[in-house]
């Protein structure tokens, strides 16, 4: 007994440090929160009958880590960070209750119940009012420095408002990324061949990890404070200490409610089980604390949690269906996804029938074999995602789910690349969902912006040999759209039109319609600015490309390979056959007037569009941002702007200008 129970310690422990690993690190996790604490709670239930097998580090003493950077990067926090204890039923609660009032001696708690955001923590001092540093959660003693990124932070103020907030503190709270931010972010990594964030928790933890501040900005990350740390408080009571917060211009929740008692807490918990359906980011609980924090004094901590706090998980809402059989897909960039083909299974409102895979270590990660019994989960996700097994449902004969070998489009075996967890079809000429893909692509409003060109005319076009390639666009005559079904005449002569037209698209949304893997729209603009002509950067070597500002080694050895393929070499010969822009033009070429000034743009303007006037700014030298911070050279202010960024701007003294002040300051009568 003795001896397996410390072979079952040993192995938790291993199992439960890589669950922490692929959560905080990697922003990867492979089993629910409602698996991982099974596990931990076993590994405490052992613990506690044979503490002689207890590991010095072991999980249940540790908070996890989410520790990155170089250990130049991070600070200590001056209070530690913990964990919450997690529970799932009204019976777990009840104890929670009953271990407060017995720890306080009396017998009714006021309690605090906030939403458990599903996000990524964060710890913020301010000085004098002043934003000074911010850090994440690492390993609760200390974080990484993410100063910057946290500046471009919706919401967060880097100078709190009014007179009566205390001279320091820490506050801690949660990054969080709103659905329709997260969907809009995913579409745009999976354009340029970067796999996709499994949910939005994951994506605002990367997020902040981002070594590049204004791609931080560009995530449209939001925060939510939810706890004050220093060393006296001016109040005793933490809910009424957070609505001060508000009122000096933190972001704090709506939803916070303090509860008398027990009940009203329950009630509480009840009301969000479906009403969190209908925000627009996830939460995945609720938080219950002891309002009064002379009470959370009295309490303290364990090693790893407050005893004057619990998270109460709402189970992530699952289905129990039969796997039927899992496809392949291909997309543009030859990245091959699996998917599971599921029986109808009613979920969270609508009828699933589908679930992703991501990649083959995930299922290898889950046993999967041929008609499983699967369990389907849609808490914190967008896509539906299969969770578990009931392997005692499993059929005696059924065979594992094993990954392709060649491509199920055109037989090409397929690659996988270093580092990276995704199988490729190398056959980027001859697939045809590559083809297509990469066709439409090109067509698209941020590239070549060529109307009429949806899916099933490509594919149309495709399939009666007309487009193989982009190149191929460019032959296309009247009579060869008119003669094929359900073409009239004006439509035909609207794509030619189309066509025509786009020899007059600038070069940088040229270079992203060719589709180099990693060349979103931002790289391409980037590229195109610093190399000034396409010819420039086919010759450009990998060293060269990473002296290129944001360019890293892994933009910078896909255009280097996207040129030395010569597929591509010939299609751009084609392409060069015709009167497109293969270099900036020479009035669109940047002017170094703003000298890298930044500049928010907000309102209506009489004369110029506000996307007019972000070119008019990139043309000049200057760099457009989407938020004020202490860094922003000018806000520049149209009709209807927003009072809140008015008033920010004027906090930090930054310059309020004009139409007319900014078209002056480029020299525009």
């Amino acid at each position: 007994m003795a001896n397996s129970a410390k072979q079952r310690i040993e192995e938790l422990s291993k199992q439960l440090k890589q669950h922490n690993h692929n959560y905080y690190v990697l922003n990867k996790p492979v089993i629910s929160d409602f698996e991982y604490d099974k596990l931990l709670k076993e590994l405490e239930q052992l613990e506690g009958a044979f503490p002689q097998y207890a590991l010095p580090d072991s999980p249940t003493k540790q908070v996890g880590s989410d520790l990155a950077s170089e250990e130049g990067m991070q600070f200590a926090h001056r209070f530690s960070m913990y964990s919450l204890s997690n529970t799932y039923s009204v019976d777990e609660l009840n104890d929670f209750d009953a271990r407060v009032k017995k720890g306080l001696g009396i017998k009714t708690v006021t309690y605090t119940c906030e939403l458990k955001f599903d996000g990524a923590s964060i710890n913020v001092l301010y000085k004098d009012g002043k934003m000074v540093r911010a850090l994440t959660r690492g390993d609760g003693k200390k974080g990484d420095v993410i100063t910057e990124n946290a500046k471009t932070i919706k919401g967060i103020p880097l100078q709190l408002s009014g007179l009566d907030y205390p001279a320091e503190f820490e506050i801690r709270g949660e990054v969080l990324m709103e659905h329709r931010t997260f969907e809009r972010l995913n579409a745009e990594r999976e354009e340029i061949g970067e796999q996709p964030f499994a949910n939005p928790r994951n994506a605002a933890a990367g997020s902040l990890k981002l070594l590049n501040s204004e791609e931080v900005a560009k995530r449209g990350l939001i925060c939510f404070f939810y706890y004050f740390a220093m060393e006296r408080y001016p109040l005793d009571s933490h809910y009424e200490l957070m609505q001060k917060a508000k009122a000096w211009g933190l972001p704090i929740s709506e939803y916070m409610f303090r509860a008398k008692n027990l009940d009203e807490v329950k009630q509480f918990i009840t009301k969000w089980e479906e009403k969190r359906k209908s925000l627009p980011y996830d939460i995945d609980g609720i938080v219950i604390k002891v309002d009064s924090l002379r009470q959370q004094d009295e309490l303290g901590f364990t090693a790893k949690f407050p005893r004057w706090a619990v998270a109460y998980k709402y189970k992530a809402e699952r289905a129990l269906t039969k796997l039927l059989s899992v496809s392949f897909q291909v997309g543009r960039t030859g990245a091959v996804t699996p998917v599971a083909n599921l029986e109808p299974v009613q979920l969270s409102g609508t009828t699933v029938r589908r679930a992703s895979l991501h990649n083959e270590d995930q299922i290898n990660q889950l046993g999967l074999h041929e008609g499983d019994i699967v369990f389907v989960e849609k808490g914190g996700e967008i896509i539906p995602k299969i969770v578990d097994v009931d392997e005692a449902q499993r059929p005696k004969d059924a065979k594992p789910v094993a990954f392709i070998t060649t491509c199920p489009e055109c037989g090409t075996p397929l690659v996988k690349k270093e580092n990276e967890a995704r199988h490729y079809c190398p056959n980027e000429t001859g697939c045809k969902p590559q083809i297509v893909g990469k066709i439409l692509h090109f067509v698209s409003r941020k590239a070549m912006d060529i109307d009429g060109l949806g899916d099933e005319i490509v594919e149309m076009l495709y399939e009666k040999g007309l487009v193989k390639n982009i190149a191929d666009l460019y032959q296309l005559q009247y009579n060869d759209l008119l003669n094929l079904e359900r073409f009239a005449e004006k439509s035909a002569q609207n794509i030619i039109d189309s066509i025509k037209k786009s020899y007059a698209v600038p070069f940088e949304r040229l270079l992203f319609g060719l589709g180099i893997r990693f060349v979103g729209e931002t790289v391409a603009k980037t590229l195109a600015k610093y190399f000034k002509s396409l010819d420039n950067l086919m010759v450009a070597s990998y060293d060269q490309l990473q002296e290129v500002h944001e360019i890293g080694e892994t933009i910078a050895k896909s255009v280097v390979e996207y040129f030395n393929n010569p597929e591509n070499l010939k299609l751009i010969a084609r392409l060069k056959q015709y009167p497109l822009q293969f270099e900036l033009d020479e009035n669109q070429q940047t002017k170094n007037i703003l000298n890298n000034k930044k500049f928010v743009i907000s309102g209506v303007f009489a004369n110029h569009s506000r996307e007019e006037l972000k070119k008019m700014i990139e043309q000049n030298g200057g760099k457009n941002v989407s938020s004020l911070s202490a860094k922003t050279d000018y806000l520049l202010a149209g009709e209807n702007m927003g009072p809140a960024k008015l008033e920010k701007a004027k906090k930090l003294n930054i310059p309020i200008i004009s139409e007319d002040d900014f078209l002056k300051m480029l020299g525009v009568e």
